[in-house]
């Protein structure tokens, strides 16, 4: 992969917001306003929170609710295995948040993290191509630390059952530091196999029987894996399939 210009550690901005609509939604805003990338926006509650295929986020105080603005963090091309490092950096900082935590901490493709299979984290990333050229790259990342939203799909946890003293503040401390370190491996570091070899050794399920629920259709099979670029490969009684999007469940 192409090494572009990601801004350093030290340069990535911080801006903290009480309330806000959606961090996602701020995060483009300020692009379509000129923001140069490398800015983490935070809300301590967002009142239109969303995630995948604009499913309500319920986003209540005592959550990490945090957007990251990337502007032309890499080729279009590269942007699919993104999500791989943003796991990882999520997965770190929960770690390092609930030291000494009993579960396994997995990444469930292609954007959540559990702890013991429930969930607690759960990731959005949204692109736009602005009107000077630039491509701006949200990386949205919801963690329950002090409440879970009952999901009727998933289970869910709070970061709290495994860590009380956990707060949004420091967790998102942690989750700066990952993030940087992620994303330099990401893009100028060991590069994406890297990220993909990490991805696999904390990913949850391979080897076992899932059912890929898409638009219109549901797939079963077996879960080897992801490819070089991310993508889900599922052993189905015609061959292997492979996959960009899904929503995953363990069992058929």
């Amino acid at each position: 992969m192409q090494q572009h210009a990601m801004p350093a550690f030290e340069a990535m901005r911080h801006e903290a917001l009480d309330e806000v609509d959606s961090t996602n939604s701020e995060a483009m805003r300020r692009a379509r306003a000129g923001d140069p990338g490398g800015l983490w926006i935070t809300a301590a509650r967002q009142t239109g929170g969303r995630g995948r295929r604009g499913r309500q986020w319920i986003s209540e105080r005592g959550n990490l609710y945090a957007s990251l603005l990337l502007i032309d963090p890499a080729p279009f091309e590269d942007i699919a295995s993104l999500p791989l490092a943003v796991a990882l950096a999520v997965r770190q900082a929960v770690l390092a948040a609930a030291t000494g935590i009993s579960g396994p901490v997995e990444i469930k493709w292609p954007n959540d993290v559990l702890i013991a299979r429930n969930k607690i984290a759960g990731i959005l990333l949204e692109a736009e191509q602005l009107p000077d050229g630039r491509n701006a790259i949200v990386i949205g990342i919801g963690i329950n630390v002090g409440f879970a939203p009952e999901m009727s799909a998933y289970p869910t946890a709070r970061l709290r059952d495994y860590a009380p003293g956990a707060d949004p503040e420091m967790l998102f401390a942690h989750l700066f530091a990952a993030m940087s370190i992620e994303l330099t491996v990401w893009n100028c570091g060991k590069g994406i196999r890297e990220t993909v070899e990490s991805w696999r050794r904390h990913a949850c399920g391979i080897g076992e029987a899932i059912t890929v629920n898409l638009l219109h259709d549901r797939v079963s099979g077996r879960f080897a894996g992801i490819d070089d670029s991310g993508m889900l490969m599922l052993e189905t009684q015609e061959g292997m399939r492979v996959f960009a999007a899904g929503d995953v469940f363990f069992g058929t």
